[in-house]
């Protein structure tokens, strides 16, 4: 679908062209970002977050075994304990439904 004149008249190729320089001409940079569309369905999305959480909890036990034994009963020991402790099997288990044909 085309784009909608700017003015009364749709430009011509030359108009068009000028306008660009014109505006590179100005040494302001044009910065473009697409961000990519994420094609992944739910039941995709809730298995990779799963999994990001599980390897996020084997990367704090990792940090919680080489804590100093200085730091063993501070607050961060604590929280990466708390961390460890968490049981997260009941989430892998899940197994979304699937959505109307689409996954």
């Amino acid at each position: 679908m085309p784009r909608k004149p700017i003015g009364e008249t749709a430009m011509t190729d030359a108009e068009r062209q000028a306008r660009y320089r014109a505006a590179r001409a100005t040494g302001v940079p044009v910065v473009r970002v697409h961000r990519p569309a994420d094609h992944r369905g739910r039941a995709r999305c809730w298995t990779d977050h799963v999994a990001g959480l599980v390897q996020a909890q084997a990367e704090y036990a990792a940090w919680l075994e080489n804590l100093p034994d200085s730091l063993q009963d501070g607050t961060t020991a604590e929280a990466l304990r708390t961390i460890c402790d968490l049981d997260l099997s009941e989430l892998q288990a899940i197994i979304p439904p699937r959505g109307f044909g689409r996954d």
